[in-house]
């Protein structure tokens, strides 16, 4: 995407849609800077030389939460400039990015630093400057698409103040920058570090000036408004600010050993034996004690947020290039290094063990048979979905809960269900290995009323952020 025709720059996003963020690479045809970037840095060394440009400055807005960086491994491969912000208490060496710095990358690029605490205490953003006018900011988890970066992952503790210091950021950079300057931010794409849900692919000051609550609402409602929406976040971001402010090395990409045997020892040992297949295959026969992590969804944030830190892990695949993606996706929230991997089909895996199974039904199935006999509803979503509308009756337990709950659910079957199916199908397969009978629901909840199930919504739930 080129920022404005005539200024000799293009800005192109790096998204990471698994943890909904992105990474920009900023060019003049020669130089080019990168903003943010996630720790798998091959992506950006292609498109670097994809476009025939030498990456000359790397730019971190904050030691980020929810990934863990690439931009010191980038900048000493590539012997770019790391800038962070001075605040930043880091292990390692740095050009320290202070509020108001100008940097000159290239005879046509520079760009200021701003300070815009909210989402951390040192947060910055950096605006771009093109032939000396600035037509974009790189926002991070300052400013986002109607929204901003939630302000609590420091510590409950901190929250009403960082909103408060979230609201002049935004404030600041509504005032200072022109309403044409387009608005490039880290967060917002899905990610837990956003406040609320930011929606769009694309923003400008003046588009943010007319529709950002954070721009529209006294200050008091902001805060208030962005306090009330804030829920859980995954347990893994507890590592990530840890490991950005030490220094993390490049990822070790390399496939990890093959071993098809053993996999019953490790699940025995308490090691997770993670199957990476669709979930309605998983479903359909797998090996006993294994959990089920569709790749295709939010596979890293979910397996990050539930597995036990630092607990070995062994990938299964239908293919080498299955578990190669599910590797990738985990050294970008520090689960380095699989102790094994296997591919292929559960018969291969189960060496001769019976494969368990269980069904996937619709909410049409669930209300067809609870007009002949009780059954057990676990809703796994998150508190803010729940308090927006559920079954009545439902037992409630969130997914990122239930491993150590699950002692809580009564006897008997389990229909089990989410918002759209891919966290049921996680809980299921949970609660398959607990050796309970479980029925997996993979259906959009939205059906659950039409279906004939008693829903109760809130008031608030047409004005709720949708779920991630």
């Amino acid at each position: 995407m080129s920022i404005t025709a005539g200024s000799g720059v293009e800005v192109v996003a790096i998204d990471t849609p698994a943890l909904g963020d992105r990474s920009y690479l900023a060019h003049d045809g020669s130089a080019a800077l990168v903003i943010d970037p996630q720790r798998d840095i091959d992506r950006v060394l292609a498109l670097a030389a994809a476009r025939g440009v030498r990456v000359t400055h790397v730019f971190e807005t904050h030691l980020h939460n929810d990934y863990v960086t690439g931009g010191l491994a980038l900048a000493r491969l590539t012997g770019a400039a790391y800038h962070v912000s001075a605040a930043d208490a880091v292990a390692f060496d740095r050009v320290p990015a202070g509020d108001g710095d100008v940097i000159a990358v290239s005879p046509v690029m520079s760009v200021r630093a701003l300070a815009t605490p909210g989402h951390t205490f040192t947060h910055m953003s950096y605006v771009l400057l093109a032939a000396g006018h600035p037509h974009a900011v790189f926002s991070g988890g300052s400013l986002l698409y109607g929204s901003t970066g939630r302000p609590d992952l420091l510590g409950t503790a901190h929250a009403g103040e960082l909103a408060r210091a979230q609201y002049a950021s935004a404030g600041r950079l509504a005032a200072e920058l022109p309403a044409d300057a387009d608005v490039y931010p880290t967060h917002g794409f899905g990610s837990f570090c956003s406040a609320t849900q930011a929606e769009g692919t694309s923003s400008t000051i003046g588009a943010e000036r007319a529709v950002n609550p954070v721009l529209t609402l006294d200050e008091d409602m902001y805060v208030a408004q962005t306090l009330a929406s804030l829920d859980a976040y995954p347990a893994y971001y507890a590592h990530m600010g840890p490991a950005n402010a030490a220094g993390p090395a490049g990822p070790d990409l390399t496939p990890p050993r093959a071993e098809a045997a053993g996999l019953r020892r490790r699940i025995e040992a308490g090691e997770w034996v993670v199957d990476l297949r669709g979930r309605r295959a998983f479903a359909a026969g797998h090996l006993a004690g294994t959990l089920s992590f569709d790749l295709d969804g939010s596979f890293a944030t979910y397996l990050g947020w539930l597995i036990p830190w630092g607990t070995p892990l062994t990938l299964l695949g239908q293919t080498p290039e299955q578990v190669a993606e599910a590797q990738r996706e985990l050294v970008r929230i520090g689960i380095d290094r699989p102790q094994a991997a296997a591919h292929g089909g559960p018969a291969a895996w189960a060496a001769g063990q019976p494969l368990r199974g269980y069904p996937v039904a619709d909410f049409a199935a669930l209300a067809a048979v609870r007009h002949h006999r009780p059954v057990v509803i676990v809703d796994v979503r998150r508190n803010s979905e729940w308090d927006a509308s559920h079954i009545d009756g439902a037992a409630h337990i969130p997914l990122h809960d239930l491993p150590a709950r699950t002692g809580e659910l009564p006897g008997g079957e389990l229909w089990v269900h989410c918002q759209g199916g891919y966290r049921a199908s996680v809980a299921a397969s949970i609660l398959d290995a607990a050796d309970r009978a479980v029925v997996a629901i993979d259906d959009d909840f939205d059906r659950a009323a039409r279906a004939g199930l008693p829903v109760t919504t809130s008031a608030a739930a047409s004005q709720a952020s949708p779920p991630r």
